[in-house]
């Protein structure tokens, strides 16, 4: 079943209209030609997805990020690399089902990818625990890059989950350390790193695989420090909220490439990814060639101090003395 967002509505009935209309005309001849009305009511619709889509505030592309049906990493990998071998375990014991990761091919070339897997069905949303990670997931990711390091593969992080599990257990195996280390020594790594927010990014569960040379953000992803329903409950002790504390938070792809926090938007196709997951992995995939090539050419000793910058440059203040 179809989820339909608060806002979209009126693009669905128009849709269910047009539909209908469709369906008259091919099953009876008596209704006439009416394909000029439909060709109208077709370029009302894209106005009107157009118009919605390009004035979305930051809690509405929450809802759009969080959308069961958007593309996750496991369906990029299908439709962008070829030859994916999936690699398990963080040599420690643990699995970490919530982070994927392995050896695949792009553009001819081996590259290492890592991402959060959130799940579509029931079970295994349960299994990936939503995408909520624990140690063991970060750790697997850190072995992954470190072996891609080894190699000389370039890696490739997608970003997609509400934050890292917070629960007693995750914390008693070393959760904030987990975090920590991943970004301690994924900024030292000598091979090129991209980093693409596909959904959600949040807090220290994204920024554990988020450390790279080009941040990249799908237009209607989001990345923050908090959720906007925890931002709500701290601040103002009110989770009804949420749509206040998601404008306060700055969290769309537009407001951090104006803070520099990423370097590029790729646009998704009109109404989101998840109306068009092959048309978004195409998108995707354009960026990638484009930006990997690049990095390619940049000598080790430099990436690692270009990537050692853009961090500590990251929410510098300049204060003007009147």
């Amino acid at each position: 079943m179809v989820q339909i967002l608060e806002f979209e509505r009126e693009i669905f009935a128009l849709e269910t209209q047009i539909h209908e209309l469709v369906s008259m005309s091919h099953m009876y001849d008596s209704v006439g030609d009416i394909t000029h009305e439909i060709a109208k009511l077709k370029k009302k619709l894209r106005r009107m997805k157009h118009d919605v889509y390009s004035n979305l505030k930051g809690w509405d592309k929450t809802l759009v990020a969080r959308h069961p049906d958007r593309p996750y990493t496991l369906d990029y990998l299908n439709l962008v690399f070829k030859e994916f071998f999936e690699l398990h375990g963080d040599r420690h014991g643990g699995y970490g089902p919530s982070v994927v990761g392995g050896v695949a091919r792009f553009d001819g070339r081996s590259v290492m990818v890592v991402g959060h897997q959130k799940g579509r069905e029931t079970k295994e949303k349960i299994r990936r625990n939503f995408g909520m990670s624990q140690p063991a997931g970060y750790r697997k990711a850190l072995r992954l890059m470190r072996m891609a390091e080894k190699f000389n593969m370039p890696i490739i992080t997608f970003i997609d989950t509400p934050g890292a599990y917070p629960g007693v257990d995750a914390e008693e195996k070393g959760q904030a350390e987990a975090i920590a280390t991943n970004m301690f020594n994924i900024i030292q790594l000598r091979v090129p790193i991209i980093c693409v927010v596909i959904g959600e990014g949040g807090s220290g569960g994204a920024l554990a695989i988020g450390i790279g040379d080009h941040i990249t953000m799908f237009e209607h992803s989001v990345y923050s420090v908090i959720s906007p329903e925890g931002c709500a409950s701290i601040l103002w002790g009110d989770k009804g909220k949420t749509s206040q504390a998601a404008d306060a938070l700055c969290m769309t792809a537009n407001d951090l490439l104006k803070f520099n926090v990423i370097d590029e938007i790729i646009r998704e196709p009109l109404g989101g990814a998840h109306r068009n997951h092959k048309q978004a992995a195409i998108r995707l995939k354009k960026s990638l060639r484009k930006n990997l090539d690049r990095l390619m050419q940049v000598p080790p000793d430099q990436l690692t101090q270009l990537r050692k910058n853009k961090f500590r440059e990251m929410g510098k203040v300049v204060e003007e003395v009147s």
